[in-house]
């Protein structure tokens, strides 16, 4: 029998035949969702001159002080402040000359023009953003690999980013197969299965892709997988469910081998999910994951997802688990990797009691993977297991 390749070592040989894909100049703006081709480097200074921290008073000297003006923002006041001056200021406003110090209006006191404080003085640079303390013109902002998102866009903005380079997203074809599977959900036989996993890995995948592709089903023979496999086109992903045990009916590495594709693995050593199948034609890389669909969210999540941002450029592909106190026992570790489905809450992480890998009700239950190392021992409440958060259905 064929050895199973361990799981991080599978992961390994995946992300090595995933070149990042081609990237281009564009907008900040037209860059959200991608990774970034290279660095991103600041274009000005920010804040680009003191800035008070606080609505309140810019002061000069010890104190009382006279009022001589106001600076808002937006609206900066022109002079400079002697001992014994203060300016009325706010929140983003630029400190005037002469004061490095807010004094905050719940701890001041006004009399006519006159201003006293209630409390202490504060001491220099107290309530002051100082000029390019979030960052420096020619600074090194974001590395090349980074997820462009919304807070990394208000920085390019806030840099005077004019563009940048960022890998464009892979397309993807996915396919189902299986003569069990139908096309249409409220018109399936008993002896029929209501196709999903297509469905579902389309939908944990949009926002990685540029472009899906679903295909079929396609019925368990080998020139319809091989036409399917063409009906691809160019997709950089080929993802198919389903057909990728050692069954006499399981035909996608065989029909895999007959259109002219590398086997790069197959088969390792998880739970949920041995059958697992990588292969290569070309630039494409296909994946081949199991049929059982908690087998295949399963693989989908650890292999398909990392590949994906791989291709798009990311430097780090990979989710990282965090720890967690388990609720209930856990029986010991066994030969393969095991992925179990809880339900996580408060730091605290509840295994599902149904595990089956063709159980969906559970797995919509589940909003966590406890993984489960082999050989592992037995694991009583209160133990700390590692975990892989679920956010709307897909790892974080």
């Amino acid at each position: 029998m064929t050895k199973l390749l361990p799981f991080e070592e599978a992961q390994r040989q995946l992300i090595a035949l995933a070149q990042p894909l081609e990237a281009d100049t564009r907008s900040p703006v037209h860059a959200v969702g991608r990774y970034l081709a290279e660095p991103m480097v600041a274009q000005r200074t920010q804040p680009a001159a003191d800035l008070s921290a606080m609505d309140g008073y810019a002061i000069s000297g010890e104190g009382p002080w006279r009022l001589t003006g106001e600076s808002r923002a937006g609206n900066p006041f022109e002079g400079a402040l002697a001992d014994g001056d203060a300016v009325r200021i706010s929140t983003g406003a630029l400190m005037p000359s002469g004061s490095d110090r807010v004094l905050i209006q719940e701890n001041a006191e006004i009399d006519g023009d006159v201003l006293t404080a209630t409390g202490g003085i504060p001491t220099a640079g107290r309530h002051v953003r100082r000029k390019g303390f979030d960052f420096n013109r020619a600074d090194k902002l974001l590395d090349a690999g980074v997820y462009f998102g919304p807070a990394q866009l208000a920085l390019a903005l806030a840099a005077n980013t004019a563009s940048l380079k960022a890998h464009r997203k892979p397309r993807i074809a996915i396919i189902d197969s299986g003569d069990e599977l139908s096309a249409a959900p409220d018109m399936s036989s008993p002896h029929q299965i209501p196709a999903s996993n297509g469905s579902m890995i389309a939908a944990m995948v949009r926002d990685l892709t540029s472009d899906i592709m679903h295909i079929g089903p396609i019925p368990d023979r080998l020139d319809a997988l091989e036409q399917a496999f063409n009906e691809a086109g160019k997709a950089d992903v080929i993802v198919t469910s389903g057909g990728a045990s050692v069954g006499d009916h399981d035909l996608i590495r065989p029909a895999l081998e007959a259109w002219g594709a590398n086997i790069a693995f197959w088969r390792i050593a998880i739970r949920p999910g041995k059958p697992l199948l990588v292969a290569q034609r070309g630039e494409q890389i296909i994946l081949g994951l199991p049929g059982n669909p908690v087998s295949s969210f399963v693989t989908a999540q650890f292999f398909l997802l990392p590949l994906l941002r791989a291709l798009a450029g990311a430097s780090r592909p990979f989710a990282q688990a965090v720890g967690a106190a388990l609720s209930g026992s856990l029986m010991s570790g066994g030969p393969r990797l095991h992925f179990v489905r809880a339900v996580y809450d408060q730091g605290r992480v509840t295994p599902i009691d149904e595990q089956d890998s063709s159980a969906l009700g559970a797995l919509s239950l589940a909003n966590a993977l406890i993984e489960r190392p082999v050989d592992c021992p037995t694991s009583a409440s209160g133990d700390e297991v590692q975990v892989y958060l679920l956010e709307n259905g897909r790892i974080a």
